[in-house]
């Protein structure tokens, strides 16, 4: 059996429901960022290679398919839940996905929100097959320009075509290529020796630690947006902690926002807008399914507020529904209008004496500092209390670690 890192790249890329990437290749598959070389049936019994197409289902309107993992090889397609055959298959293609060809060469499910419903792609040759049970036709042919795919998986919420050991990001609407170049899938998606978009610094102990989610090293800043997307701030770099269905993956500040680098200091998100404050300066990017920086920013905090004396702070959030931003300097609690820009009352002290990061969602409220969240159900239930509560571990309540 060859190994992962030569030029053959692959037949089939899909995450499992667990969010471990699999990688096939004739008889052989390869698990997450640097598993060994294995027989595909080890993980998938009754299978065999080659594996011509994979992908995970999503679609939470069948919760019984939904994270489901389709397998297709030839004329037939194979279904899988927590590793075990789901009764039934394998069947023929034509009977679970209808007008959909056999002989594939990729497939990938495209979330509602970022298609206009729960789909799959399918790509054989030069066509496109748009396949959803929830539209009338249910299959839209499409030619795209973006070429064959040997290969197809979407991550983190990006969606990627595979040719032989290279790959390109591409609209799963479009298909136009977002990628300014094929790019090789041994620097970025599978260990290999010598190779990596970060490989010269691995050594470098701190930053190891930073991209380590699980080195109870301190997080500057949380967040949540108004799409539910919850984010871990350490180091100029960032953890997604609402998809780990998608597995886990440390990620440089601007591949999400562009031009954004260095430490934050604190983050919330309104109307659709994400806040970051750093040292005095705020930026601002509009959130939707991308972020989009705004054009005037970065703005300082009092500028942007009428928040006199304020130019640092520890900490800052808001809370769903709700245009009250709370900024947290040492045990100081102030609390400013967003519809205003302007400061609301006196400042309050609050019994935490030093902050790290703040978060509010609909879970309530989450005070962090160092390897410890303190959970209060709303800001009334922080301003009344005398006594903190028991500590949580961020670790292993955000990170499963």
């Amino acid at each position: 059996m060859s190994g992962r890192c030569t030029e053959e790249g692959f037949g089939a890329i899909t995450l499992d429901d667990k969010g471990v990437m699999h990688y096939f290749r004739g008889d052989s598959e390869w698990t997450g960022f640097q598993g060994p070389t294995q027989h595909i049936n080890v993980t998938w019994p009754g299978l065999t290679g080659p594996i011509d197409a994979a992908f995970r289902n999503h679609n939470k309107k069948t919760p019984l398919e939904h994270h489901r993992i389709y397998l297709f090889k030839g004329e037939q397609v194979w279904s899988y839940y927590e590793g075990k055959l789901v009764k039934g298959f394998p069947r023929l293609i034509g009977k679970e996905f209808p007008g959909i060809p056999d002989h594939l060469d990729a497939a990938v499910e495209c979330h509602q929100g970022e298609c206009r419903t729960d789909s799959v792609l399918f790509f054989k040759g030069d066509t496109v097959y748009i396949y959803s049970s929830e539209e009338e036709p249910p299959i839209k042919q499409r030619h795209w320009s973006l070429g064959n795919c040997s290969a197809a998986v979407r991550w983190l919420e990006r969606y990627y075509c595979f040719n032989g050991i290279n790959f390109t990001r591409f609209d799963p609407v479009t298909g136009k290529v977002l990628s300014p170049r094929p790019l090789d899938t041994r620097d970025y998606f599978v260990w290999c020796p010598g190779r990596g978009h970060g490989h010269e610094t691995r050594q470098n102990a701190t930053l190891m630690a930073i991209k380590d989610r699980c080195s109870n090293r301190s997080f500057e800043a949380f967040c949540s947006d108004d799409k539910s997307r919850i984010y871990a701030f350490r180091g100029g770099w960032y953890f997604r902690l609402d998809s780990s269905k998608d597995g886990w993956h440390a990620w440089p500040l601007s591949h999400t926002w562009r031009n954004l680098q260095g430490v934050v200091d604190a983050a919330f998100s309104h109307e659709h807008r994400m806040y970051f404050i750093q040292g005095s300066q705020v930026t601002v990017y509009l959130s939707d399914q991308m972020y989009i920086p705004v054009a005037g920013y970065p703005k300082a905090i009092e500028e942007e507020w009428e928040v006199s004396g304020v130019t640092a702070v520890d900490a800052a959030f808001t809370c769903p529904h709700s245009s009250d931003l709370y900024l947290i300097r040492g045990n100081r609690l102030t609390l400013v209008d967003l519809n205003t820009r302007r400061r609301s009352g006196e400042d309050e002290t609050i019994i935490h004496s030093e902050v790290d990061s703040a978060m509010c969602n609909a879970h309530g409220l989450y005070l962090i500092h160092g390897p410890s969240f303190y959970h209060y159900k709303d800001v009334g239930e922080l301003l009344s209390t005398n006594t903190a509560p028991a500590p949580g571990t961020i670790a292993s309540y955000f990170l499963d670690c």
